[in-house]
């Protein structure tokens, strides 16, 4: 078997079993864990640093010290959809729900938010996720 037909079934192996919207959340958890937090963890300078944590935004040093939490959630989504372990039901919805009030609290709370209506508008598709994530309990097995 050549490297490229080998990488081509092992590409395809990895994306089946999930449907679309899935294999979008892995990809993004791949992304978080492998890419965005590593360069924001050791790169981004603490004067720039930014978390937001259930809608509160967090600067500087208690946004750097927030960082690992995040990390480790992305990661561990990361490994969780990407083997579709039986633990990611219901905490995979669960955090997706957390985001949605965050984003609600946020653009409520913080002067650049928007309001009411722009809060709504934001955490609209994270309920969304969140109810497909709680009514996919029959996805994920060990």
């Amino acid at each position: 078997m050549t490297s490229s037909r080998f990488s081509t079934q092992l590409f395809k192996a990895t994306f089946k079993g999930r449907s679309l919207w899935m294999n979008g959340l892995m990809l993004f958890c791949f992304y978080m864990t492998f890419v965005y937090m590593p360069f924001d963890l050791f790169y981004k300078p603490v004067a720039a640093d930014q978390e937001v944590w259930f809608g509160l935004l967090l600067s500087g040093w208690l946004a750097k010290l927030t960082e690992p939490l995040h990390w480790l959630i992305y990661a561990l989504g990361s490994y969780g959809f990407l083997n579709m372990k039986s633990w990611m039901w219901p905490w995979a919805g669960i955090y997706a729900l957390q985001v949605a009030i965050s984003m609600f609290v946020w653009s409520v709370a913080d002067e650049r938010g928007g309001g009411v209506l722009f809060g709504g508008v934001a955490a609209l598709p994270f309920v969304l996720l969140t109810v497909v994530l709680l009514r996919s309990k029959q996805r994920f097995s060990e």
